[in-house]
């Protein structure tokens, strides 16, 4: 895309923009269909049958098989959509949050609690290239 995107210098951030939502789209769609009682127990029965039926990228198909959230938001999964997985899964959002960042739940729920993560190194990437 044409467009500049200076967030794109900002480490481990994926920024649901126009051109995600796009190369995201029938995934999302998978992940909304989740909102019907009767769609999750058809996916909970057979996962690979039940993704099929979208026209997502085979990439797209792994990475929910695999609830690797995190490869899902580069592949154009929007959290907000990505967290019906988690819940037809009988995860929490804190459960899922925490997956994302390699921790526990309790690791995770306690960082968050105490402010987060500092921001220091954090910040853009280029900043990282100009400390070396």
């Amino acid at each position: 895309m044409a467009l500049d995107k200076p967030y794109k210098d900002i480490p481990g951030t994926i920024i649901f923009d126009a051109e995600q939502s796009r190369k995201g789209y029938h995934l999302n769609q998978f992940c909304m269909s989740l909102m019907k009682a009767e769609n999750r127990e058809r996916f909970k029965a057979d996962e690979v049958a039940y993704l099929n039926e979208w026209p997502m990228t085979p990439e797209q198909k792994q990475a929910v098989l695999d609830r690797d959230l995190n490869r899902c938001m580069e592949l154009g999964g929007n959290i907000y959509f990505l967290a019906k997985i988690g819940a037809t899964d009988g995860k929490s959002f804190q459960q899922m949050a925490g997956s994302m960042t390699g921790m526990t739940e309790e690791a995770y729920r306690d960082m968050m609690v105490n402010g987060g993560r500092s921001p220091d190194g954090n910040r853009y990437l280029h900043e990282q290239s100009d400390k070396k």
